[in-house]
């Protein structure tokens, strides 16, 4: 379904139906997910597709051209589409915060102006800037400023029209988020051909050699110490965690679908395979229905979790400067609480559901060790034990969660 500009613009005579809209792009990105997967080339015909169903403006507000959806929304696409193709999930979901960004870190004016130019362009996002990559170094000029500097992992850097990256600014070392055009002389992507998993989220390293920063592409301060950002401002980070949650859950509930149905054709071991339903009843294996029910138990928890969380963020939101660091801190631990266990239930989940299909689940046919490799990857960049840490003293001590940004 392709959603015309007029279409999204029109928000006061109608409501697009994104999640409609989100579930056909996710069943079309299914057709040929497995192949598309083995292959691993830049998803650019898969951010074409994104790009033609309007799910890229989603978040931008409608009067600036956008779709005018809310997180809530967001975060429903991300995972619907995670399901279907778990690393076009994820680099949609970072596209989502990523275009959002300036709305975090940059006064009014700025923020809106790069939300009405990327619709306008119908630009794809990508970067990082979480707060363990090590900054690059922005050196004030005359004009401007000059980046340097090498990013060891940043999502969409092959495919995205727009990036943001983490940069200390010379001098002072105070962190700083930065608008980079990939277009711009000095900038060099690599990529990430020798990972294991996430092969379609077009990440990798990227190399920035005296690349010329306007000061209005300098959006704002990403400092973690004391009374630098407001308390709306630290949101930024909460709102980026679920991201995470989204994609992670996504992938095992896409696997678990799929194990489901193919179930419901699997042959006892005594049995040669032959993709037909059983015959009489269903199956009914102790084992396998067990482990089902676990992993229901384990999914249906964690997307529990998520919810109290995404309801907790839309609500910060909302509040805008009105929140203060006490609500903030509340918001962030709640977000952390889902990301551990939405975490935890992907790798589990991806982990265990093969071993339900046995020796079969091994063959490359059927692509199921994608959600696999997808959701570990993605939980390697991002180790739970740090999250657990600061849950842990918010809980015992009621210390706040510092300002972090995730992979």
């Amino acid at each position: 379904m392709t959603v015309t500009a007029d279409e999204v613009t029109d928000a006061g005579a109608r409501q697009v139906d994104w999640l409609h809209i989100a579930r056909e792009t996710a069943d079309d990105l299914a057709t040929d997910a497995v192949e598309r997967e083995q292959a691993g080339k830049a998803p650019l015909d898969e951010v074409a597709r994104l790009r033609e169903s309007g799910l890229l403006t989603l978040p931008a507000p409608a009067e600036l051209g956008g779709g005018g959806g809310d997180w809530r929304t967001a975060y429903a696409v991300i995972r619907t589409v995670a399901a279907a193709d778990g690393a076009i999930g994820h680099l949609l979901g970072n596209h989502y915060f990523l275009s959002c960004s300036a709305r975090f870190f940059a006064d009014r004016t700025l923020a809106a102006r790069i939300e009405r130019e990327s619709t306008a362009g119908q630009w794809c996002w990508g970067g990082g800037i979480a707060s363990h990559e090590p900054p690059l170094v922005l050196t004030p000029t005359s004009g401007g400023y000059l980046l340097n500097g090498y990013q060891r992992y940043a999502t969409g850097v092959g495919i995205a029209d727009r990036l943001v990256v983490r940069a200390a600014k010379y001098g002072t070392g105070e962190p700083l988020a930065v608008l980079v055009d990939p277009a711009r002389s000095g900038v060099v992507s690599g990529s990430s051909e020798d990972a294991f998993g996430q092969r379609l989220a077009a990440g990798g390293g990227v190399e920035f050699d005296s690349v010329p920063v306007a000061a209005d592409d300098v959006l704002g301060s990403l400092s973690p110490d004391e009374g630098v950002l407001s308390p709306f401002a630290s949101l930024a980070a909460p709102t980026a965690r679920l991201v995470s949650v989204q994609f992670c859950l996504g992938v095992a509930e896409g696997l678990l679908a799929e194990i489901r149905e193919y179930g419901r054709v699997m042959r006892p071991p005594w049995q040669p395979f032959s993709p037909q339903p059983w015959p009489d009843n269903p199956p009914q294996d102790p084992y396998a229905l067990t482990v089902y029910g676990e992993l229901t138990v384990v999914a249906r928890a964690a997307s529990a979790l998520a919810e109290q969380a995404v309801d907790a963020v839309v609500r910060g939101l909302v509040q805008g400067e009105e929140l203060d660091d006490e609500e903030c801190a509340e918001i962030s631990v709640l977000a952390s609480v889902a990301d551990s266990a939405a975490s935890r239930a992907a790798q589990e989940i991806t982990t265990r559901a093969l071993d339900v299909i046995g020796a079969e689940a091994a063959s490359a046919r059927h692509g199921f060790d994608r959600f696999w490799r997808n959701a570990r990857t993605h939980t390697l960049r991002e180790p739970v034990a740090h999250t657990l840490r600061e849950v842990g003293d918010y809980f015992l001590n009621g210390a706040h969660p510092p300002f972090a940004l995730p992979a």
